[in-house]
């Protein structure tokens, strides 16, 4: 999120938006999602990303009441990210640190799981029925290390998509998370 461009059309300073933000996150109502911090020696960005913790919320908030709107809608993507966040970390052992990874270079993963046995699982989030992931996928479970790596889509059966590598529905991510 960048405070100061929301800031600007707003019309308020960054540190207003800064306050509501805390405060949103207080309330339970946002997210933020810290980026890893480990030392991997490359240029990470640094910024945290925000979630609506309640992609209902978002959907009343953009007027969306059908699923044929939401399947349309520019939103749709990013909300469904949100929801499987959500309830991957509901899901996740007490103690779980999570995070999102991001380098310059283009390598991205959407969620790194810190697991309290020391296990680091990342996640990449696809609202699709064809699950594949992308090089900086692969790079950036390099970087980090994963143990696991799993991609959640919107799918309904267990896919391998490469070596190391599962497509699995939210429905099966939760499950493997509070078999834990």
């Amino acid at each position: 999120m960048n405070a100061a461009a929301l800031a600007e059309g707003l019309g308020v300073s960054g540190q207003t938006i800064g306050r509501y933000l805390d405060l949103l996150v207080d309330l339970m109502l946002v997210r933020r999602l810290q980026p890893w911090h480990e030392n991997v020696g490359k240029r990470l960005v640094k910024s945290s990303k925000v979630y609506v913790r309640d992609s209902g919320v978002v959907h009343a908030l953009l007027s969306i009441g059908t699923i044929e709107g939401l399947l349309g809608h520019p939103v749709v993507g990013g909300s469904w990210e949100g929801l499987c966040i959500e309830a991957l970390l509901a899901a996740a052992p007490t103690g779980t640190e999570p995070f999102f990874y991001r380098t310059s270079a283009g390598a991205e993963l959407d969620l790194v799981l810190r697991l309290p046995g020391g296990d680091i699982w990342a996640v990449e989030i696809k609202r699709t029925t064809a699950p594949k992931v992308s090089r900086g996928f692969y790079v950036g479970a390099e970087d980090i290390k994963a143990s696991r790596k799993l991609l959640i889509y919107a799918g309904e059966h267990d896919v391998p998509v490469a070596e190391g590598v599962r497509a699995v529905p939210l429905g099966q991510g939760i499950g493997l998370l509070r078999a834990l």
